[in-house]
C-alpha cells in the first residue's frame, strides 16, 4: 500500500494526524518502530502510542522524533496545528511571574543583556534558559520545572539562532498555544533580514532588537509592560 502524504488529513483528529505524520515519514525512511525509537531515544511502547493518535505527547519527544526523523519541529507543530497544549500537572494552574524569561545560549549575550536591563532601571527578575526545548518546559511546568509547575512570565527575551529547535519555531509554538500566546516577545538577534522580521511580526512577536543591546533599544522594545523599575530617590 502507498504510503500516504505527509500533509494532515482534514477531520483528523490533532492527535492523530500527528501520529500519521510520524509513522508515514518513518516508513519513509525504511525505518521500523523499533529502530525510531532506539534513534530517538523514546520507548517502543511509547512511540507506538503516538503513532496511535495518544492524547499526551511531551515537546521533548516532539523535538527528539523531529530530529531523528530529519524534519523541522515547527514543520510537526504546523502540520498538526490544533496539537493540543502540554499537559499541566495535576491541580497546578499557569502562575503569572514577576519575571523575565530570556532564551539563550550564549551566557556572554545573556550577562550583557541583564547589565543593559539594570542600567535601564529595570528590575524585574530575569530567568535564563539556554534552550526553546527548556523554555517550554518552563511555560507549560513539564520535565525538569515538573515541581514548579507552569508559569507564565511577564515578557520572553528570545535569540533565534538556537541549538535543535530554532527560535522562530519556539515563537511559532508560543503564539500557536492559547494560554501562552497573550505572552509579549520581543526577538534579540543579530541579524538584520527584513524578511526575518517580517516573519517574526508576522508569527506575532512585539519588537525586534539587534544585538548588542544598547539602553534606548530596550526602552523602546517595552513601553508598554509594566516591568519593575528602580526607583530614583530625589536629589
Amino acid at each position: 500500500m502507498q504510503a500516504r502524504s505527509l500533509e494532515a488529513r482534514a477531520g483528523e483528529p490533532a492527535q492523530t494526524r500527528l501520529g500519521s505524520i510520524v509513522r508515514d515519514r518513518r516508513r519513509q525512511m525504511g525505518l521500523t518502530q523499533d529502530e525510531l525509537a532506539h534513534l530517538s531515544r523514546l520507548d517502543e511502547e511509547q512511540l507506538s502510542q503516538i503513532e496511535h493518535g495518544a492524547a499526551s505527547v511531551t515537546l521533548r519527544s516532539i523535538v527528539s522524533l523531529a530530529d531523528t526523523l530529519h524534519v523541522t519541529v515547527g514543520n510537526l507543530l504546523a502540520r498538526s496545528r490544533d496539537f493540543d497544549e502540554p499537559p499541566h500537572p495535576v491541580g497546578q494552574a499557569p502562575a503569572a511571574k514577576q519575571e523575565i524569561l530570556m532564551v539563550e545560549d550564549s551566557p556572554t549575550d545573556a550577562v550583557l543583556t541583564e547589565r543593559t536591563l539594570r542600567r535601564t532601571g529595570i528590575t524585574t527578575p530575569l530567568w535564563v534558559v539556554p534552550s526553546a526545548e527548556e523554555a517550554m518546559e518552563y511555560l507549560f511546568g513539564n520535565g525538569r520545572y515538573t515541581r514548579h509547575g507552569p508559569t507564565r512570565p511577564q515578557l520572553i527575551l528570545l535569540d533565534l539562532n538556537l541549538p535543535r529547535m530554532s527560535g522562530l519555531e519556539f515563537l511559532r509554538g508560543v503564539k500557536g498555544f492559547p494560554s501562552t500566546r497573550h505572552i509579549p516577545v520581543v526577538i534579540l538577534t543579530a541579524s538584520r533580514s527584513d524578511q526575518m522580521i517580517e516573519e517574526c511580526g508576522r508569527l506575532g512577536a512585539e519588537s525586534f532588537v539587534i544585538k548588542p543591546l544598547g539602553i534606548g533599544s530596550v526602552v523602546r522594545a517595552t513601553p508598554n509592560l509594566s516591568l519593575r523599575h528602580e526607583q530614583k530617590q530625589p536629589v
